[in-house]
């Protein structure tokens, strides 16, 4: 066998490894890059969901698509929040206590974030920004997050998060302006991440545990959910309710850790994100399993601070919510 053939069988065999392995990493980029866009799990607009009736701006849930509300405020750079539950016909959530109820696979949760363009006469419209979905499919949740075009038509899905510039007046007659920063799938999951999967955070039962208006009456919105068929049979007495951190007739102690939990909670807990932190903000656990004590300083610090790497709530917000912090330093200092 001569030196040429063998260079030969050698060059041959070299080029056809590159290709193997170049096919190879590619085909792990587009693995990568497809689950990281959700393109599998969601469909392109939100219009092909169906879940509001007529405009689509007018945010009005079509039929089989319930609104829901919380017991007290998320700040997210002062947006507004508009949220709606759609359950697969036949089928509903199954009470388990105070938190998560057991919700049936093709329940879509919906969050949209908007500003309304004159806070002193809410006729003058709205800016809606992005519109999140979580979906649950096979026992587990995704998430897919979609981006509202200027004509207020339609909204399209976007997974590597960007920031939108919205302007509004606000009730004091202020003009204000901000970036507003829709996350990537990546973020979302930081926030909604327990035990390494994605869940939802808001619909806790003793966050819905409180009167709202529906049809023209007043009810308690889980009693609703059972009087539509959307909820087993539960005795509303035995769940708990977080209270409204802005509601003043509250305690000082309860309002704190109403805020706490509702803005920080989702990921300072034992199985979110920051769990390593060992700084718990649940409302439900016991003050001297929180930490709060030991670290009151530094939560003002991170709820203070004007750098993104250090500000807290570390995602959702590039502002310092000014009520909130007054709260939370109020409380910490009132700590012995």
């Amino acid at each position: 066998m001569n030196r040429n053939y063998l260079k030969t069988i050698s060059l041959s065999l070299f080029i056809m490894l590159f290709i193997i392995l170049s096919f190879s990493f590619r085909k792990a980029d587009e693995a990568a890059v497809s689950f990281e866009n959700n393109d599998k799990e969601f469909l392109p607009v939100l219009t092909a969901y169906s879940l509001y009736e007529g405009k689509i701006a007018d945010l009005i849930p079509a039929k089989g698509v319930e609104l829901y509300e919380l017991s007290s405020h998320l700040f997210v750079d002062y947006a507004e929040k508009h949220r709606m539950i759609k359950l697969p016909a036949g089928t509903k959530m199954i009470f388990k206590g105070d938190g998560l109820p057991d919700f049936p696979d093709g329940t879509i949760l919906v969050k949209t974030f908007y500003y309304y363009k004159d806070k002193r006469n809410l006729s003058d419209g709205k800016n809606i920004i992005e519109t999140r979905l979580l979906i649950k499919k096979q026992s587990k949740w995704v998430v897919g997050t979609y981006k509202w075009n200027t004509q207020q038509t339609e909204a399209s899905l976007i997974t590597t998060g960007t920031d939108v510039n919205a302007a509004w007046i606000d009730a004091d007659g202020k003009e204000k302006k901000i970036f507003f920063h829709i996350p990537s799938n990546a973020e979302c999951s930081e926030c909604h991440e327990s035990n390494k999967a994605d869940i939802p955070i808001g619909t806790k039962l003793r966050n819905m545990n409180f009167d709202v208006s529906r049809n023209g009456a007043t009810i308690n919105q889980i009693k609703h959910f059972q009087n539509i068929g959307w909820i087993n049979s539960v005795d509303i007495a035995a769940i708990h309710s977080l209270p409204n951190w802005e509601n003043p007739e509250y305690s000082l102690d309860k309002r704190a850790r109403a805020y706490l939990d509702m803005n920080c909670a989702h990921c300072h807990n034992s199985k979110g994100s920051a769990a390593d932190n060992k700084l718990v903000f649940e409302y439900e656990i016991p003050f001297d399993s929180t930490s709060i004590f030991l670290k009151k300083d530094k939560i003002l610090k991170r709820m203070q601070s004007v750098e993104e790497d250090m500000r807290m709530p570390k995602i959702g917000t590039t502002v310092i919510d000014a009520d909130g912090f007054e709260l939370i330093k109020k409380y910490v200092n009132s700590l012995k």
